[in-house]
């Protein structure tokens, strides 16, 4: 049975390079398999072109959940959260991760790949990846998220 928890979309820009190189190997080990959007280098790029395809693929239910990375994150979370099916959450410490999973289903983790060491965002993509959402009263408010007329 194909299991696509197991396969797990990633992109960054140039800022969030390093750190989606290392999160790739780290996930590799791991035994995800990686579907990466790129960019593939540290060159300049424009951050919404490499956020998209991820978002809208875990939009779509291609993939249950991804990872994308920018300098601060912010750019690339706001991208995400365009979309109507994406919960998207800007981390910077494993314990908002786990908050983010547990009371927000949140199925996107954007991470500052110029704010935190690697073995940090490692951790959090760890965290992210192995926290359940805890539903209950939670589901309720998750449900409210999406705009009227666009789930």
């Amino acid at each position: 049975m194909f299991d696509k928890s197991k396969i797990l979309p990633i992109s960054s820009d140039h800022a969030g390079f390093e750190m989606k190189e290392f999160l790739k190997q780290k996930l590799t080990e791991a035994g995800y398999q990686i579907q990466d959007f790129g960019t593939y280098s540290t060159a300049s790029v424009d951050y919404p072109d490499f956020a998209h395809p991820v978002a809208s693929a875990v939009n779509s239910g291609e993939f249950a959940m991804g990872i994308i990375i920018c300098g601060s994150g912010n750019g690339v979370n706001m991208v995400a959260n365009k979309y109507p099916n994406v919960r998207s959450a800007l981390c910077w410490t494993p314990e908002i991760v786990r908050l983010a999973r547990l009371h927000n289903d949140a199925n996107i983790l954007c991470l500052p790949g110029r704010f935190v060491e690697l073995e940090s965002g490692w951790e959090m993509a760890r965290t992210f990846l192995e926290t359940d959402f805890e539903g209950g009263r939670h589901a309720a408010r998750v449900a409210k998220i999406a705009v009227k007329g666009e789930e």
